[in-house]
C-alpha cells in the first residue's frame, strides 16, 4: 500500500508534463517574466536623472522665480470686466450719453449739455434713478483714489487709476465715503448720486467717464469688456496721428511747385521796370539832341545879328 501511495505522485507529475500545453505554457510565464523585467529595468534608467535633478533642486536653497510668475498678476489686472458704476443696474437710465462725432444725429443731441443757454458735448455719461432718488455709486474698476474734490459746478468729484494709462471719473456726487490715496476694490462704495448745478436738469445722478492716456471714451461701448479692450482707443489714435503726419508730408511737397511759380510772376514784373527805363533812356536822348539845336540856332541868330550891325 505505501508503495502504491508513493508512485500517485509521480504518475500524476508525469502524467502533467506529457500534456501539450504544459511547455508552452512554461516559455509563455518565461517570456513574459523576462519583458516584465526589461520594462522595469528601462524605467528605472529614465527616472535616475529626473530624481537626481529633482534632489539637486532641492538641496538648493536659493529659488529664482520664473519669468511666467511675474507676469501672472498683470495679465489678471487686464482680464478684469468694466462695470457700471452702481448696483442695480436694472433701475438705471442714461439720461445724457457720450458725445461722439461719428454717432447719429439723435444720439449726438442726447451728448449735449445745456448750460447758461449754451450747449456743451458731455465727455461721459449721466446716470439717473428711475425714481429720481439718490442710489450708491461703486467703483467700476479695482483702483487707487488719486483726487478727491468739490466742484462749484460739478459737485463733488473722485478720480481712480486703475494702471496702464486707465482712470475713471465720478462726479456730481453728494456723499463721498473714499479718500485720496485709498485703494478700493470693484464694486465697493465710492458714495452716493447727487445733484449739480452744471447737470440740473437730470436731476440726481452721476456723471461717470472713462480716460484712456488722458482722452475720454465712450462708456457705453466698454461695459462688461476687459481691460485690454481700451489698448484698441490707442491703436485708433496711434493711426490718425500717423494719416495726419502723412498728410502733413504730401501737402508740404506739393508746396515748393507753387513757390517756384510765385516766384517766377516777380521775375518778369522786375524785367518789365528795366525795359521801361531803356525806353526812357532813348526818349530822353532826342531832348538832348533838341537842346543843342536850340543851342546851335541861337549861334546864328547871334551871327546874323552882328553882321547886320556891321
Amino acid at each position: 500500500m505505501n508503495e502504491e501511495n508513493n508512485g500517485a505522485p509521480k504518475n500524476k507529475w508525469s502524467r502533467i508534463f506529457r500534456k501539450k500545453w504544459f511547455f508552452p505554457a512554461v516559455y509563455l510565464t518565461v517570456a513574459a517574466l523576462l519583458l516584465s523585467v526589461v520594462v522595469w529595468y528601462q524605467n528605472v534608467d529614465n527616472q535616475g536623472p529626473d530624481v537626481a535633478d529633482e534632489q539637486e533642486e532641492q538641496e538648493n536653497d536659493e529659488y529664482v522665480p520664473t519669468p511666467n510668475d511675474e507676469d501672472a498678476e498683470p495679465v489678471l489686472d487686464q482680464q478684469e470686466m468694466i462695470q457700471m458704476p452702481l448696483v442695480d443696474q436694472d433701475q438705471a437710465e442714461i439720461v445724457t450719453k457720450f458725445y461722439d462725432y461719428n454717432a447719429e444725429q439723435e444720439d449726438q443731441e442726447n451728448g449735449l449739455v445745456l448750460y447758461n443757454n449754451r450747449y456743451y458735448q458731455s465727455t461721459g455719461i449721466d446716470i439717473a434713478s428711475a425714481s429720481d432718488e439718490t442710489f450708491d455709486v461703486v467703483a467700476s474698476l479695482t483702483g487707487t483714489v488719486t483726487e478727491v474734490k468739490e466742484d462749484p459746478l460739478l459737485g463733488n468729484v473722485v478720480v481712480m487709476e486703475h494702471g496702464d494709462n486707465v482712470a475713471t471719473y465720478y462726479a456730481s456726487l453728494d456723499e463721498v465715503s473714499v479718500s485720496a490715496d485709498t485703494d478700493v476694490e470693484q464694486g465697493d462704495s465710492i458714495g452716493t448720486a447727487g445733484k449739480n448745478i452744471f447737470g440740473k436738469d437730470n436731476g440726481t445722478h452721476v456723471h461717470f467717464e472713462i480716460r484712456k492716456d488722458g482722452d475720454e471714451v465712450n462708456p457705453e461701448s466698454f461695459f462688461n469688456q476687459s481691460v485690454a479692450s481700451l489698448d484698441s482707443v490707442t491703436e485708433e489714435a496711434e493711426e490718425s496721428e500717423a494719416n495726419e503726419e502723412s498728410s502733413e508730408v504730401t501737402e508740404d511737397a506739393e508746396e515748393p511747385s507753387g513757390t517756384e511759380e510765385d516766384t517766377d510772376a516777380p521775375e518778369e514784373d522786375t524785367n518789365a521796370p528795366e525795359e521801361d527805363a531803356g525806353e526812357d533812356e532813348e526818349t530822353d536822348a532826342p531832348e538832348e539832341n533838341s537842346g543843342a539845336e536850340d543851342e546851335e540856332s541861337n549861334d546864328d541868330t547871334t551871327d546874323s545879328d552882328d553882321t547886320s550891325d556891321e
